[in-house]
């Protein structure tokens, strides 16, 4: 039979970190994971990526290849480098590089230039050494697709003609309502256990008679023990070795998922972007549960607040208290805005949307 792509434009992405069962398979990787999967369902779609050995491997209709043992600039596992860039680039017609600040990005785009592709870039933070520090490579990209409008502020490009938004989504058939699963009133994080993340804050606001299950790897000692200090005398239990099915499991029983980041956290020390988009709470929303974040960085373009969840001040274990002792004390209100948050998914952040607004940006610039 003919092949149905083959006279369509073909994309390559290309995510930096390592990856796989012994990578590094964060937020940002998933992200660039999820969207080159839908796209392949829609455009021919190659994933290029990098890990500790080659291989070669298929998810539905998307292909992935991992190069084994690059090269890590200046020793940065996040930093990885292989001549494998100009080979994939030149076989694609349009390249989407995830992370701009990284030595692979910007090979990939100057390659790109040179040859006659189009390339853009979706910025997930992080970044290594790269030519960036040394000369502004904003316009080596015919797009940067940012996944919130405060991402494209912070990175100064709100009225740049070159910046789009393109948001995130969620996998709404993984992540979804069961009836079937009681509503045990737990609280539930999802994420690192990391100072910026504000959960301390989250076990503090903790009635003592409601649950907070903290779900995520604890990547610092002095920060999960003062977790643990404060959680004494309270129902606090961690979990760093739950499964994506468990994972959706505590979404659909939780009262409610909170997402309390910070500028500051309890140290001192500030960061300006603590969330660039806020995946739990869309995770959590898609499941049909209400949510809390604070105010902070994208979060408040994800939740409506009274209506999908509730919005508070950074640093505030009592205003985080006082909402989730509202939602246990109105199961009828917090059961319609769980409701309200499924549909403000399905309303805005899909991959399929999320697809296809790119595929929009990549055929107008």
């Amino acid at each position: 039979m003919p092949d149905a792509h083959r006279d369509r434009p073909r994309v390559l992405h290309i995510v930096p970190a390592l990856f796989g069962s012994k990578g590094v398979l964060g937020g940002a990787e998933r992200y660039a994971l999820e969207l080159a999967r839908y796209m392949a369902d829609v455009i021919p779609t190659r994933l290029l990526t990098f890990g500790d050995q080659s291989r070669s491997e298929r998810q539905g209709n998307l292909d992935i290849r991992v190069v084994g043992n690059p090269w890590c600039v200046r020793g940065q596992a996040s930093n990885p480098v292989s001549a494998a860039i100009f080979g994939e680039v030149l076989n694609a017609d349009i390249i989407h590089c995830h992370q701009q600040h990284i030595l692979a990005s910007s090979l990939a785009a100057l390659t790109s230039k040179l040859a006659g592709r189009k390339v853009f870039v979706t910025d997930l933070g992080g970044g290594g050494w790269d030519i960036s520090a040394y000369t502004n490579t904003d316009r080596w990209y015919r797009g940067h697709l940012h996944i919130s409008e405060y991402s494209r502020s912070v990175f100064g490009q709100e009225n740049k003609p070159w910046s789009h938004v393109i948001l995130g989504g969620i996998d709404i058939k993984k992540f979804s309502p069961d009836p079937s699963v009681k509503r045990d009133g737990s609280v539930v994080f999802v994420g690192r256990l990391l100072p910026h993340k504000g959960v301390n804050y989250l076990v503090e606001a903790m009635p003592p008679d409601v649950p907070l299950k903290l779900i995520g790897q604890p990547m610092e000692d002095r920060f999960f023990r003062d977790l643990q200090a404060l959680a004494t005398g309270k129902q606090v239990t961690f979990h760093n070795d739950f499964t994506d099915a468990d994972i959706v499991r505590a979404y659909r029983s939780a009262l409610c998922v909170v997402l309390p980041s910070v500028y500051r956290h309890l140290y001192g020390e500030e960061t300006k972007v603590p969330e660039l988009l806020g995946q739990t709470l869309l995770e959590g929303m898609a499941c049909g549960t209400p949510v809390i974040c604070t105010d902070v960085a994208s979060m408040p373009e994800i939740v409506e607040d009274g209506r999908s969840g509730f919005i508070v001040p950074p640093n505030n274990p009592s205003a985080i208290c006082e909402r989730i002792v509202w939602l246990r004390d109105h199961a009828t209100e917090a059961a319609q805005m769980g409701e309200a948050a499924r549909q403000r998914v399905l309303d805005k952040f899909t991959w399929p949307g999320v697809v296809q607004r790119c595929l929009e940006i990549y055929s107008q610039s």
